[in-house]
């Protein structure tokens, strides 16, 4: 019997304009949607989601080049022998054999890897978070703000202000005063994020005011390859660094112990949900707090990440909410905001009636 691997490319635009400090445009998105299936079983599909950043060197381009790559590296017999008892290790074995094949693409890794837990779950009867082993109670996700003026961002804050956290993006010419501002009409706590815009006497300079905001922790302040500039500020700021552009893939936690206090881990970074399953336990051990983040994806990669949330201490899975037209249904977020997961087998995701 053998695998077949269909993709799609779908452009999706944001509901306001969303901008990062590193990145310039704003007004949608562009993700890849896999279709995996098995010639043996006709009735299950199982499908993923792969959000390429330039700033990782990857595009839609890559994504088509190394999904062929990856896919012929899965070993179908072990595939099709796997039973309750064996799918974790042979979920593992997969991740390591992508790994193999080609270092980095962690998107396109992310797109087959998630496909196939859910085509695995769907076989097998069990949703992602229980091949996994881990618990379908999660925390609320925080929403997140783009970089705007103040007065935009604060609107924007007011109309989120339901739930229980928000990160705001910084980096701008006049961070404190959005911070100001948002403070005035959201009570809870502010998560900010300068994807390595700032310098280290910016950030040693906004600590105080950022502890007078109630501000939570700072995400990347400085470029990814600046572990002294991270470490400098972490020994001067009583608020806690949480390394994203940092904090790649499994191999970068080790030389982020006594740098920062967290870090953020991403499916689209480090290759899907097994992947991040591995590197939220892993970063534990090390004593690193635990933040999962997402990219603006549909509710399918979003759903992928939250069968992982179990391990973390603080979550950000809202990029299905920022676009319009998410062509897939299934995850439902709570009135406390928390992503509701289900017995249902895989992710529980499923396309929308055309």
């Amino acid at each position: 019997m053998t695998l077949a691997l269909s993709s799609e490319i779908i452009r999706l635009p944001y509901r306001e304009p969303f901008r990062i400090a590193r990145a310039h445009g704003g007004e949608g998105m562009s993700s890849v949607i896999v279709e995996l299936r098995h010639a043996g079983w006709p009735d299950l599909v199982g499908l993923g989601e792969g959000y390429p950043d330039a700033y990782y060197g990857e595009s839609l381009e890559t994504i088509a080049v190394v999904l062929p790559l990856l896919l012929a590296s899965i070993d179908v017999d072990a595939l099709e022998a796997v039973t309750t008892a064996t799918a974790g290790d042979f979920l593992a074995s997969v991740g390591d054999g992508f790994n193999a094949v080609i270092a980095h693409h962690g998107a396109a890794k992310c797109a087959l890897d998630t496909a196939l837990h859910d085509l695995v779950g769907k076989r097998l009867g069990l949703p992602v978070h229980q091949l996994l082993g881990l618990s379908p109670t999660i925390a609320p996700t925080d929403f997140t703000i783009g970089l705007d003026e103040p007065a935009i961002v604060a609107a924007r804050a007011a109309r989120a202000s339901h739930f229980p956290a928000l990160k705001i993006k910084v980096g701008g010419p006049v961070d404190l005063e959005t911070l100001e501002a948002v403070r005035r009409v959201f009570s809870g706590p502010i998560r900010v994020d300068a994807n390595t815009a700032w310098t280290p006497e910016q950030g040693a300079g906004l600590i105080p005011d950022l502890v007078r905001l109630g501000v939570e922790l700072i995400e990347q302040p400085f470029p990814a390859h600046r572990l002294d500039q991270l470490r400098w500020l972490q020994e001067r700021s009583e608020l806690p660094l949480v390394a994203d552009e940092s904090a790649v893939t499994i191999d970068d936690l080790e030389g982020l112990v006594g740098v920062v206090d967290g870090v953020n881990v991403k499916l689209a970074k480090c290759g899907g949900p097994g992947p991040a399953a591995r590197m939220l336990a892993r970063a534990r051990e090390l004593g690193l707090r635990t933040f999962l983040g997402c990219m603006e994806e549909t509710s399918l990669g979003i759903a992928a990440s939250a069968h992982v949330a179990a391990l973390v201490d603080w979550i950000d899975l809202d990029g299905c909410l920022l676009i319009s037209g998410d062509p897939f249904e299934g995850l439902e977020l709570g009135p406390d905001c928390r992503w509701q997961l289900t017995a249902e087998a895989g992710l529980g995701i499923r396309r929308r009636p055309a």
